[in-house]
């Protein structure tokens, strides 16, 4: 993995830019184009064509009959999400993907300045646009940074026009700098979540593969086969190092009996590359150290030296200083001058898998692929999500006017690390032979596979690895593993390990020609003696497996059988306690039923006692008022009959109003203001129950008005208002006054796109939000809009892309108007200016909506409240509209045949007929 990532950052980008004729850009860009949802492609200033995009139309393959890109790019972005990729990462790499795919589009025109130098424009800043758009950045910043470039000497900054091939130059660098840099984080960051999983699933071993079948040999090799051919080279090292010397400086440190296999150590061919020898300098007669004479840093050394550097002056450096090294060869040497196979312009190396001649033309321009430090601050002040992290020299905080490394450094400082990473691990090789030049299924070419086979060392692996011992392993390891194998050593061994070791092996009875003694390891030549050690082992461990699984179910038994007698102890003293409660209480409930029939009779016999006492002081109290009575009738007998009668009638309405008020509390209705329920009274009192019933109606409103908050008596004043402009008006509205009114039909709130356009049109808070149908003045045509009533104003929005196509101030509208049936056109009358501003010229608004009435409710409060005054609503069958300067009649006609759709809008010159079905 890491291997790849170096390549595509250091090597491979050049792909981005230009392919050979019959090459293919990367997959993912084709992937992405033809896997892509119209709707993700529209979001990314995308079409499904790659013809369209210059970086992909040029080398003559766009699509590939065995390459599926559709099902490959989901396959892309299932693994992605399955590593861990959020979705937010997913869409940021898409971004990077799409303005790539833009900036290889950006055209350049040459221009003359005023002081006769170069300069260059950009022909169509439309293209510019998007990609300013998907990198979220200044489109005047971009356009700055890829058509001039600044230049500072001590301290003054001074900027330059760039020409046509530098302006060309930039847009390729830029684009070959986003994919490599974007592509070495995708990398990182599947590594860092592979990590991550495997400790949090406790796997943390992590395995990597390596490809080092990659040794490269065209008809013509450039710098991108050099340093592909060097790293080879590094890797061929470490292979040598690891499995052949490593193997045979083993056994002699053991002090095994071996016998040496002569190998190709290709030592000295790195060395050229990248090491700095000691060279003999005949003029002066004496050893000279001089530094920067690898051919890395001799290429180093050209691109950065002042003066006219080209790449044959790089060739004439490589003649003088490694013209006698043995694995070195060019025209320019005396030894190869005679040569005609090399041309002027090429050198030739001598690796461990060939020769191979390299062109230097490109050289110096390959190593010195820099990006300009203006597009690196232009990319790092982009408010995209990962340009920050990918272009960090553009920090404008860690300035520096050091030049960047070139290709060459960085990859050999990559290389570098790479050595380091594998020498600290344990390896495993797989070889690739590559079975023919055809890449054909099926053709086995035997001279191509025997010339890989010698240049890759497999034979001096074979011959070490058959003369050498197939498996070794140290005592202690060896000892703790097959301990159980013999007497003595199970189930410790306290004495030397290699003893151990012995005693193991002599009492396996192996021979001793499969096994031999080194100083800290055991060695086994055979790895039949090894399978046989672990079948032995196995069965051992199943024998001592049956051993401890019985003496552990003996001990679980005898465990059971104590467990299960003290069970029948506990059982039997819990079941005593149990018997001898059950008697007591027995014995005390017969005690409390005595008790209770004793208490009982005692209680009767007190009962009857005071209700005859009772009963005698009530005779007393009747006998005392009828004797009261008599003697006060006695003495008023004549003032009886003439006062009497009056109050007697005053008694009795009193009375009956008393009961009436009494009756009337215990049956009053409930606490909801819909029921309709009140008493019935005498007609004495009809007057009175009726304003009582009022009272009581409007008490029982408050008490539930009281319950609801702000929002919630402002929903129920939208009813009310609803109500009074609606019922008995207009057809539907008994269908939707039970309907509760949601406002944001299209939950506006949550959309970003609403939030961000929202901070700068400062339309405060989102009253309604509906889908609508916008009726166009002209043909009676209707097209999908969004319609927005918030407390300032009214929007209508482009529903996809949400940018405002009409902004109505509340205060502009001076009346509503709609028709008595079902359909659901609502027209806004507008107010007319002199000045005749923009939405005064174009007249009234119409539109149809789904839910027109409460658009229209909630459209009347918002105007009441902005304005204090509220608009007047009109509901007719005819009416009229001011089109522009043109005074329309709008007639609605219900119960028209053969409508689709449920209505119909015609414009015949001054009249325009609303059809319903």
């Amino acid at each position: 993995m890491y291997y790849f990532s170096l390549f595509a950052d250091l090597l491979e980008k050049s792909r981005v830019a230009g392919q050979s004729q019959g090459e293919r850009n990367f997959h993912i860009f084709y992937q992405l184009l033809t896997g892509a949802d119209p709707g993700t492609l529209a979001s990314l200033k995308l079409t499904s064509d790659p013809n369209q995009f210059a970086i992909l139309n040029k080398s003559g393959c766009v699509a590939v009959d065995t390459v599926d890109d559709r099902n490959n790019y989901h396959m892309v972005i299932n693994g992605m999400k399955v590593i861990g990729f959020r979705e937010g990462e997913i869409k940021a790499v898409h971004q990077l993907l799409a303005s790539v795919l833009k900036l290889g589009n950006v055209e350049f025109a040459h221009r003359s300045n005023m002081d006769g130098t170069d300069g260059c424009e950009i022909e169509d800043d439309t293209v510019l646009r998007d990609i300013a758009d998907l990198l979220s950045c200044s489109m005047d910043n971009l356009y700055e940074s890829l058509t001039r470039k600044s230049v500072e000497v001590r301290g003054e900054k001074v900027k330059s026009d760039l020409n046509l091939a530098g302006a060309t130059y930039a847009r390729d660098a830029l684009c070959k700098a986003i994919y490599s840099r974007m592509f070495s984080w995708l990398v990182t960051r599947i590594n860092d979540s592979i990590r991550v999983k495997s400790q949090s699933t406790g796997k943390c071993k992590v395995m990597g593969v390596l490809d080092i079948y990659g040794f490269e040999v065209f008809q013509e090799n450039s710098f991108e086969q050099f340093i592909i051919n060097y790293c080879n080279e590094k890797l061929q090292q470490i292979f040598i190092e690891l499995t052949l010397k490593e193997e045979q400086d083993e056994y002699i440190k053991e002090g095994i009996e071996w016998i040496h296999v002569d190998f190709f150590n290709n030592s000295v061919i790195c060395e050229l590359i990248e090491k700095s020898p000691t060279k003999v300098d005949s003029s002066v007669g004496k050893s000279k150290y001089m530094p920067n004479v690898g051919i890395l840093a001799m290429l180093d050394e050209e691109c950065l030296r002042p003066g006219n550097v080209t790449d044959k002056t790089f060739l004439e450096k490589l003649n003088v200083a490694c013209g006698n090294h043995p694995h070195y060869e060019s025209r320019g040497c005396r030894k190869n001058q005679s040569d005609r196979t090399l041309a002027h312009d090429i050198f030739r190396l001598k690796h461990y898998a060939g020769n191979v001649t390299y062109k230097v033309e490109g050289f110096i321009e390959k190593n010195n692929d820099l990006l300009f430090r203006d597009l690196s601050q232009a990319m790092f002040a982009c408010d995209h999500s990962l340009l920050k992290a990918l272009f960090p020299e553009g920090d404008p905080a860690l300035k520096s006017l050091k030049r960047p490394a070139t290709t060459g450094s960085q990859f050999k400082v990559s290389v570098t690390e790479l050595m380091k990473n594998l020498l600290s691990k344990n390896p495993n090789y797989v070889r690739c032979i590559k079975p023919n030049d055809q890449k054909k299924p099926g053709v086995f070419t035997l001279d191509i596979v025997k010339h890989q086979v010698r240049y890759l060392g497999l034979m001096e692996n074979v011959r070490v690895r058959r003369a050498g011992y197939a498996f070794r392993q140290t005592y202690p390891q060896f000892l703790y593993r097959y301990k159980m194998l013999a007497n003595e050593t199970w189930p410790h061994w306290s004495g030397d390990p290699k003893e151990g070791v012995k005693i193991i092996c002599l009492a396996q009875d192996i021979s001793t020609d499969e096994y031999a003694f080194g100083k800290s390891k055991i060695f086994i030549r055979n790895p039949r003696m090894l399978f046989d050690m672990e079948e032995r082992r196995r069965d051992r461990m199943h024998y001592l497996a049956v051993m401890i699984q019985k003496t552990y179910k003996g001990w679980k038994q005898q465990k059971l059988y104590q467990l299960m007698r003290a069970s029948q102890v506990i059982i039997a003293a819990r079941f005593r306690g149990f018997w001898a409660q059950k008697q007591y209480k027995k014995t005390k409930n017969a005690t409390l039923v005595l008790q209770c029939f004793v208490r009982g009779w005692r209680a009767r016999v007190l009962l009857k006692k005071l209700k005859r006492e009772k009963l005698e002081l009530w005779a007393v109290a009747v006998i005392r008022k009828y004797f009261l009575g008599w003697r006060v009738r006695k003495e008023y007998r004549k003032k009886f009959r003439a006062q009497a009668g009056p109050k007697i009638v005053k008694f009795l309405q009193v009375a009956l109003k008393k009961q009436f008020l009494l009756n009337l509390k215990k049956s009053l209705p409930s606490m909801s203001p819909t029921d309709p329920y009140w008493p019935k009274c005498s007609p004495r009192f009809k007057n009175t129950s009726d304003q009582l019933q009022v009272l009581f109606h409007r008490w029982r409103c408050a008490k539930y008005r009281q319950k609801f908050d702000t929002a919630e008596r402002y929903k129920m004043k939208e009813k009310v208002t609803a109500s009074d402009l609606f019922k008995d008006k207009k057809e539907g509205y008994t269908q939707t006054v039970s309907n509760a009114f949601a406002g944001d039909y299209q939950n506006l709130r949550q959309n970003p796109k609403w939030k961000k356009m929202n901070e700068v049109a400062n339309d405060n808070h989102v009253v309604f939000a509906d889908a609508i149908k916008k009726v166009n003045r002209a043909n009676g045509k209707m097209v999908d809009q969004l319609l927005v009533v918030s407390t300032q104003a009214i929007l209508v929005i482009e529903h996809h892309t949400m940018m405002v196509k009409y902004r109505i101030p509340v205060a502009e509208i001076k009346r509503i108007s709609l028709s008595p049936f079902r359909d659901t056109l609502v027209v806004l009358h507008l107010q007319k200016h002199e000045n005749g501003d923009k939405l005064s010229k174009k007249g009234d608004f119409l539109f149809c909506c789904d839910h027109a009435m409460e658009a229209v409710a909630k459209t009347y409060l918002v105007i009441q409240n902005s304005t204090s005054q509220a608009p007047s609503v009109q509901i007719s069958k005819q009416f009229s509209a001011q089109f522009g300067a043109t005074s329309v009649q709008l007639n609605f006609q219900s119960g028209v045949q053969d409508i689709v759709g449920g209505i119909k809008i015609q414009r015949r010159k001054n009249v325009m007929d609303v059809l319903e079905s």
